[in-house]
Formats: structure tokens, sequence, C-alpha cells
């Protein structure tokens, strides 16, 4: 049985979720606009002084709009605090997601009983779908249109044929997203237009949406105690139908991070029939950890709870008579397997129940990853402003150094890296982990490829990355049982 679309029970709950909405709406875009208009990405200040003539009235355009939006922030306010009345007690009836449906997708059976093995796909990005204003202070601006460049950036990449790599080369950047993939989770999608937006766009391939994820304002019996402006930014699409679904929050955020309902989301789709008995299952989990530098404690137990939410809802979960395939992890973890500052998160025992396929073991990568943190001021720059040239960049250490973020320090002090004979890296911070103890006995699952993806180059400060695992039944046994 599939999921209620509405986080709503009932209509009357959903309508005066809508009209509070509809009523503060104008007044956030006020004030949105007030402070956007008012910071500059590195791009537009580029074009500004190409532009000389604009550039001079620039400080009119500045100014006369500013006011224009304050007078319109301040006239909207008193309508904003009549939706705020209605729209933030409803928060604690809402389910804190909202499922869309549009297509059935093509059972895997098929496949499984004609090939013996599965190929499944994932892809993971970090997009930074702020409201316009505060995705500025990231060098990046103009979030609607972004939100509608990537899906569509994304569909295009499903058009195209799968061609493996070569297995020889496990380092491989594509300048498309990879074909055929079965879920994508995309973090940082905050904007509720940018949303919807990404949601339409993806709809011909990925049936099976969950949004808006995540809680707001005051959760009184949640552990989420403090008020929450934002939702998690947590974004999952999928072809197949999600069975079940469950988030939670992280109670322990501090600072900015505080304002956002950052937690983890785990969820249990179906991929078809085995012999027409058994359901063919994965588990699929996505998270986004706390993201201050130094604040390592607050990562390690957030990384705590999210190994002992996902037992917990695994538990619940699955049935004797299910066949499940694949076990996932994925999310931007905040840390890196180099930097000293994050040597705490880096010898958790959660990377000894999931497989990261980029780790030699702890703050030791294997010599073909690639960071996957960007340094936001060069965004707009001639080697990483289009896809090929993003491509070439990440394949030419010495570029690397100059475009990726570098290894944190721990409490600034100077440290050597690489070390001798090892390549640099940079930040890898996106992860795409993958559990094979959970599976049903005799099922064996190996790495297919490991993508770097520069399709979003001027979209995102992250590198979006895939991951390909190949599922196959051992001759020997039989998949009735499961491994608990």
């Amino acid at each position: 049985m599939s999921l209620r679309e509405s986080p709503f029970s009932n209509g009357f709950a959903r309508a005066l979720h809508t009209l509070g909405w509809a009523l503060i709406f104008p007044c956030f875009w006020f004030l949105d606009r007030l402070i956007a208009v008012c910071i500059s990405t590195s791009l537009e200040r580029r074009q500004r002084r190409e532009e000389k003539c604009y550039c001079y009235l620039y400080p009119l355009k500045v100014f006369f709009s500013s006011v224009l939006f304050l007078v319109l922030f301040f006239i909207s306010t008193p309508v904003a605090l009549l939706g705020f009345l209605l729209w933030a007690p409803l928060q604690v009836t809402r389910r804190p997601f909202a499922y869309l449906q549009h297509v059935e997708t093509q059972s895997r059976n098929t496949v499984w009983e004609e090939a013996g093995k599965l190929s499944l796909g994932f892809v993971t990005a970090n997009l930074c779908l702020l409201p316009d204003s505060l995705a500025r202070f990231n060098n990046l601006g103009h979030t609607q249109q972004r939100a509608a460049t990537v899906g569509q950036s994304i569909v295009q990449g499903e058009g195209r044929p799968f061609n493996r790599c070569n297995q020889n080369t496990p380092l491989y950047v594509s300048t498309s997203f990879p074909a055929s993939m079965d879920i994508v989770c995309l973090l940082e999608v905050f904007d509720k237009r940018a949303a919807a937006k990404l949601a339409d766009a993806l709809r011909p391939f990925f049936g099976h949406v969950l949004c808006d994820v995540g809680v707001y304002a005051c959760q009184l019996c949640d552990v989420c105690c403090s008020f929450k402006f934002f939702n998690s930014g947590l974004f999952l699409a999928s072809r197949h139908p999600v069975l079940k679904a469950q988030y939670h929050c992280f109670p322990n955020s501090r600072g900015e991070d505080a304002l956002a309902a950052k937690g983890l989301l785990s969820v249990k789709v179906q991929i078809g029939l085995h012999k027409e008995k058994k359901k063919m299952v994965g588990f699929f989990n996505c998270t986004h950890l706390h993201a201050l530098e130094g604040d390592g404690a607050i990562r390690y137990d957030q990384l705590d709870m999210v190994t002992k939410w996902i037992e917990e809802f695994q538990r619940v979960n699955r049935q004797e008579d299910e066949m499940v395939v694949f076990d996932v992890l994925c999310g931007d973890f905040n840390f890196d397997n180099c930097s000293p500052d994050d040597h705490l998160e880096q010898n958790h025992s959660l990377f000894n129940d999931y497989t990261d396929p980029c780790r030699a073991g702890p703050g030791r990568e294997k010599p073909w990853v690639i960071g996957t943190l960007l340094q936001q001021p060069t965004l707009y720059e001639e080697n990483v402003n289009t896809p090929d040239n993003l491509k070439m960049t990440l394949e030419d250490e010495e570029q690397r150094k100059m475009r990726l973020a570098p290894p944190v320090s721990f409490d600034a002090i100077p440290f050597v890296y690489p070390e001798t004979g090892e390549p640099w890296v940079g930040r890898r911070i996106d992860y795409l982990l993958y559990r094979e103890s959970t599976l049903t006995h005799h099922l064996r699952t190996e790495v297919e490829e490991f993508t770097y993806v520069t399709r979003l180059a001027g979209l995102t400060d992250h590198i979006p990355v895939g991951l390909r695992l190949n599922v196959t039944l051992d001759s020997a046994g039989d998949p009735a049982g499961t491994r608990l």
C-alpha cells in the first residue's frame, strides 16, 4: 500500500494551511527581494564591470529597489501576521513530508528473471536552493531559474543510453548525469517553489517524489523544540513506489543550522516481484548533517542517531515475505576523510556497517577519489563554469588544488597535505554508501560505477555523485531467508 499524498489527514486542514501560507508569502517574498537586491554574485559583479554604462546606474537601482521592497514589506506585514496565526498551529498536525505520485513505473522482476541480476543507480547532489537572498551568501543566485535548469539536466541524462565505464579506471568524471537512475536524492532544496519546479521537471522519469521534508515552527511533542524557519531541504525522487517513509529531526543543531529542520529521511520502495511471490524492496536513507566547522562532536552524535533510526525503521518495516535487494545511505555529511578537524567523524562506527566505495580507511582516500566541495569565490571562473571545463579541472590535480576546497586543520595547527606519494583530493563531503549485511541471504552487491557529475557547473557549489550497484543472486542459495 502506497503513502497518502497530502501531508494533512483532511482537506480542511490542508485548505487552512494553504490559506495561511498564501497570506505569509508576499511579505516573505518582499523581504527576500529586499536582501537579494543588495547582494551580488561574483558573476553579476563581473558583468557590471564589462558593461560600464550599467555599472554607474547600479547604485540607483539598488537604492530605489530597496526603498520599494522595504515599503511593500511593511505594508504586507499585518497580513503575514494573520497568516502566521493560521499557519503555525497547523504544523503540529502536519506529516513531515509531501508525497507526489505521477506515473506508474515498470517492475524490475522481468529484468531480474532474464538477466539474473539487477543494476541499480543512485545520485545525490547538494543544490543550495535557498531563498534567493540567502543563496547569494554562497555566491549563488536566481534560485528559481537554477531549479528549473537542474531538473532539465537530470532528465537529459535519463534520455541517453547507459554506457559502462572501463572497470580498470575507477575514476569516472561525466559531463552528464548517469542514465537509468533509480533514486535521486537532492539536498538543500529549502525553497518550496524550487521544489515544485524540480518535481515537475523530473515527473516523466521519476514518478514518486518526497518533498517539503521536515518540520516547521515549534513542535511541542517532538525533540525538535526550537523554532524551525526552514524544512530539512531533503528531496527524494524515485522511479519506484514508496511503501513506507519516516523522518527524524536532529535535536542538537546549533547556530544558523538550528533554523532548519535537518534530519534523516528513511524510505522503503518496491522495485518489483520475484517469481510473482516475493516483493523486491530496497531501503534508502538520506541525511544532511550539521554544517559548522569545529562542531565534530555534534556531527558524531548525529551519526549515532542516524545509525539508531535506520535500524529501528528497518526492524519495524521489513517483512519475512520480502526480498531486500539494496540498503543505501547518502547525503551531505559536512565532514571529509582528509581533514584533521574531522578526525572524530572519520572514525565513527557507521563506516563499519556501511561501505564507502571511495574510502581506503579513516583519514585515507582511494587514489582515484575527488573532492566534492568547490571554492565558492571561483564558481564562475572559466576553468569551472561549464561542464566540459569543470571535467578537465577535476581530472587535473594541479587545477583541483585551486578550485576545490582544501582540508581543514585542527585548531589552526599547520599540517602537511597530502602525504608524500598521495594525490591531492580535497574535501569530499557528499557520500553514497551501501550495505550488504542487511540484504536477503545469498544476494551479493558489487560497485559497477562511481561517477562525479559536472553537469551543474555554475549552478551549485557541490559536485554531484552517482553510484551504480550490481545485485546478483548466489547460485548456491535461495533468497528465502533474511539477515536481521
